[in-house]
């Protein structure tokens, strides 16, 4: 016994050289690219397989978008999923869990009761006129925390149970894995459908606005990149890093221009119970209409102009390039630093030129934190329609209560005469 808690005390104090290797991936570059760029160097076929690879995921994702917000759901459930898998994956090979029981039944568990909080939180808070006439669905979303929080216990039980003598710390070790891993891509894809809901321009700007910083630091630093940025990423460099900064900025206010001037882009997604599907369809609200601002002193000379005419978001859109530029890549020095700990250059080999689909999402998660937030302290206001939504569930009492209170206030305020009868 004595002899066992040593080795476990070696084991934790034993340096990052002693981590088991992953297996390196395969290469998974179609055998057309291959041959019809078999004459370049690796350093201009990676060049072009990434090129190639870009366009075609941008015009999918334009497609999409053009399929609508439902289709949106799905694809970041559909990206959070294979994330998870692909982080998940790299503990079961460094650690060789392979053997440990149930640990991957547990881990698929608990990612579908994440998944089933969220998404019931999501369910009650902009579908309340339709949970409303299903019978089924109010006793769900009356407890559903109550249900979240016994499928989660359910979990947790099964997993001591589980435990076995000689890979007690593994198994912890594995559990603590599969957490941190959650909260990693559960919580952050369910914040980016809070940011669709308020909004698709709230959810493509930030987006477009992280790829495209990749996008043009990997072409600055590619051409013009001579000096390292951090140490983590060798092949980052500051040429890349500043090129990346202006070119972001200067797309994220043309960007925000153009959608800002549809009803598509701009209105609160919203569920119609009557036809059964999302709308986007509002009086635009203050931030998407046109107004005129004056030009500083100073820019005036350099562009001559005292006024110019404006849409209010192009100025948050500033705000939002800036973090994609200056802040987002941290994310991605975090999946480098974390790669390295673990000796592996992508997270998996699913897109070529790209690695795996957390690589190329590894900003976007950041990003999509600092967006809910942004929105929560100093863009959302009272929300009037959901607020009606809410009180279309109470008891008819409880909204006859309401609705004293209510004029009560209001005959205090001035606003009615004290004679109106309701």
């Amino acid at each position: 016994e004595v002899d066992l808690e040593e080795r476990l005390c070696e084991l934790d104090l034993r340096s990052d050289s002693d981590v088991p290797d992953v297996p390196p991936p395969t290469d998974s570059t179609p055998e057309i690219l291959k041959r019809a760029l078999s004459g370049l160097s690796a350093r201009w076929k990676n060049w072009w397989i990434r090129g190639i690879l870009t366009l075609a995921m941008i015009s999918g994702f334009f497609l999409i978008i053009y399929m609508g917000s439902f289709m949106l759901m799905l694809l970041v459930l559909s990206i959070q999923v294979k994330c998870y898998h692909e982080i998940i994956t790299i503990g079961y090979r460094v650690y060789h869990s392979y053997d440990l029981p149930w640990f991957r039944s547990l881990s698929w568990y608990f990612l579908l009761c994440v998944n089933y909080f969220f998404y019931g939180e999501t369910v009650a808070d902009y579908f309340a006129t339709f949970v409303q006439r299903r019978e089924q669905l109010q006793f769900l979303i009356r407890y559903h925390r109550f249900i979240s929080f016994a499928l989660y216990l359910t979990g947790f039980c099964m997993f001591v149970l589980s435990l076995v003598k000689k890979h007690y710390r593994l198994q912890f070790y594995m559990f603590a894995w599969t957490h941190v891993t959650l909260l990693i891509t559960v919580t952050q894809s369910h914040l980016v459908i809070q940011n669709l809901f308020e909004g698709m321009i709230w959810f493509l700007v930030p987006i477009s606005s992280v790829i495209c910083n990749d996008i043009t630091a990997y072409i600055f630093g590619f051409f013009f990149g001579r000096t390292p940025l951090i140490k983590l990423s060798p092949k980052k460099t500051w040429e890349g890093f500043i090129g990346g900064f202006f070119s972001t900025v200067v797309f994220g206010f043309i960007f925000s221009y153009f959608l800002a001037q549809h009803q598509y882009f701009v209105c609160p997604v919203e569920y119609n119970s009557e036809t059964n599907r999302f709308v986007t369809e509002c009086e635009p609200s203050e931030l998407f209409q046109m107004k005129k601002y004056s030009v500083p002193p100073l820019l005036q000379a350099v562009l001559g102009w005292e006024t110019v005419n404006m849409y209010p978001f192009q100025m948050h859109s500033f705000a939002l390039s800036t973090f994609a530029s200056l802040i987002g890549p941290f994310g991605g020095f975090f999946a480098s630093g974390f790669k390295r700990a673990f000796k592996i250059k992508d997270f998996a080999d699913t897109i070529p030129g790209h690695g795996g689909i957390m690589d190329r999402f590894d900003c976007q998660y950041l990003m999509a934190t600092f967006v809910h937030v942004y929105i929560t302290s100093f863009i959302r206001g009272p929300n009037p329609s959901k607020l009606l939504k809410q009180l279309l569930i109470l008891q008819p009492e409880q909204q006859l209560s309401v609705y004293k209170t209510l004029k009560s206030h209001l005959v205090e305020k001035g606003i009615l005469q004290p004679s109106l009868r309701g």
